[in-house]
């Protein structure tokens, strides 16, 4: 595809070490839309050989509000469904600017494999290096080697390598939307993780008029009720949940936002440091980016103090396995000690319903909104690429809107009709 697009699939095979590139073609994005619509489709197309299927969005990386969002497409061994789950920070954008716009990874390693994708190029390489690592010693490795902090990295620890259900692609050094247990299958695989760098261009199709509508969808949502949510306690109070800003505000530095997303849904927090320091610390690791707000919830309501519950949701960073899934099991199991918690992770057992009842990550809380609603909002996300809780708080993004804007920037006629159809696919109704 010309426009918005790098117009490149690579399809890998860990088995044979094997890299095949194929082109967007219009059809596919005609028929499909974009981001969980086509990841949809390339899963169904190799289903056959358990793939793990990397994509952005139609509108990914653009000037359109909160168009954060890639996407992992793969079946849930919490679930035994195809699942999506997010991929947010900045890590969907780096995917969208690679040269690459869906990556299939099928088949499994004989030995430790990682991917770099950079520059419209896929390596396979050997990950001797960074296999046993924690989450964040194998980010630093990787950009270490590379020489460059601006890599992306979704990666997996102790939890993944050990092929654990609970098992999370992490995003850097932070927790992700990945409740499904995909890191599991990144083990599995023996896959340690995939480094993504993007140098490229997108090319617009009606420019001028496509930057005129995304500053109309941001002046929208600049004037509705949503614009002065910041931070993670903020957006669960918007979204219903308990509110736990008091409780956090002892440790809060800052709120943090994902690629050109209006609401800075995340909120970096200082637990070695003074939270108001306003120069760079001179610790090296300071505190913990807040990403999820359900594992929060779980363990204030536990008992926990702000501070021993970022830890702990720390240590489930580095080790690679979804704190939701600890919060949850810890308190079925009675502990209410941090380092009881900490020290758990190889043995906790149970099971969870953090993986929910769709095929969407429940890490976007559906706090008071209908589940229809909240379904059919999580399936235009993974489709245009925008993000999960962003677009719950933002009705100024309608479907006709990104449907219209979609239209400016590809020339492509997409259709509320098409719209419809990929919903049903995607969401298995």
């Amino acid at each position: 595809m010309e426009y918005l697009a790098s117009n490149k699939i690579a399809i890998i095979d860990l088995a044979t070490r094997d890299v095949m590139e194929e082109e967007l073609e219009d059809d596919l994005v005609l028929e499909k839309i974009g981001g969980a619509g086509i990841t949809k489709a390339l899963y169904d197309r190799f289903a056959a050989e358990d793939p793990v299927v990397l994509g952005t969005g139609l509108l990914t990386g653009s000037l359109v509000p909160g168009s954060s969002l890639g996407v992992i497409t793969a079946k849930s061994p919490l679930t035994g469904r195809v699942s999506h789950v997010p991929v947010s920070l900045d890590a969907g954008m780096e995917l969208k600017y690679s040269g690459f716009d869906y990556v299939v990874v099928k088949g499994s390693s004989d030995k430790p494999a990682y991917l770099w994708v950079h520059d419209g190029i896929v390596d396979i390489n050997d990950a001797d290096d960074v296999w046993g690592r924690d989450v964040w010693a194998a980010t630093d490795h990787i950009r270490s080697l590379m020489g460059d902090d601006l890599i992306q990295v979704l990666g997996i620890g102790e939890a993944g390598e050990k092929g654990s259900d609970l098992a999370q692609v992490c995003i850097n050094y932070w927790q992700s939307g990945d409740r499904m247990g995909i890191g599991g299958l990144f083990g599995k695989k023996r896959l340690k993780l995939i480094a993504i760098r993007g140098m490229g261009l997108l090319e617009i199709a009606e420019p001028e008029e496509f930057v005129e509508a995304c500053a109309k969808l941001l002046t929208a949502f600049k004037s509705g009720g949503a614009a002065g949510i910041r931070g993670i306690a903020a957006m669960a109070a918007a979204l219903g949940e308990d509110d736990i800003g008091e409780w956090l505000k002892p440790l809060t530095h800052k709120h943090m936002a994902c690629f050109n997303t209006p609401v800075p849904t995340n909120t970096f927090v200082f637990l070695d440091e003074d939270p108001g320091l306003l120069k760079e610390t001179a610790v090296t690791e300071p505190g913990f980016l807040l990403t999820d707000i359900y594992p929060l919830l779980t363990l204030k309501k536990m008992g926990f103090t702000a501070a021993d519950a970022c830890r702990v949701l720390k240590r489930c960073a580095t080790y690679g396995i979804d704190g939701a899934a600890v919060a949850k099991l810890s308190q079925k199991a009675g502990l209410t000690d941090p380092e009881a918690v900490k020290g758990s992770f190889a043995t906790l057992q149970g099971s969870v319903s953090s993986a929910g009842d769709t095929a969407f990550s429940p890490w976007a809380a559906l706090g008071n909104q209908e589940q229809e609603t909240w379904l059919r909002r999580q399936a235009v996300a993974y489709v245009f690429g925008l993000h999960p809780l962003f677009l719950l708080v933002a009705p100024e993004l309608t479907e006709e809107r990104l449907l219209e804007i979609s239209s400016l920037g590809t020339e492509l006629e997409l259709t509320s009709e098409t719209l419809e159809e990929v919903i049903g696919d995607i969401t298995g109704q």
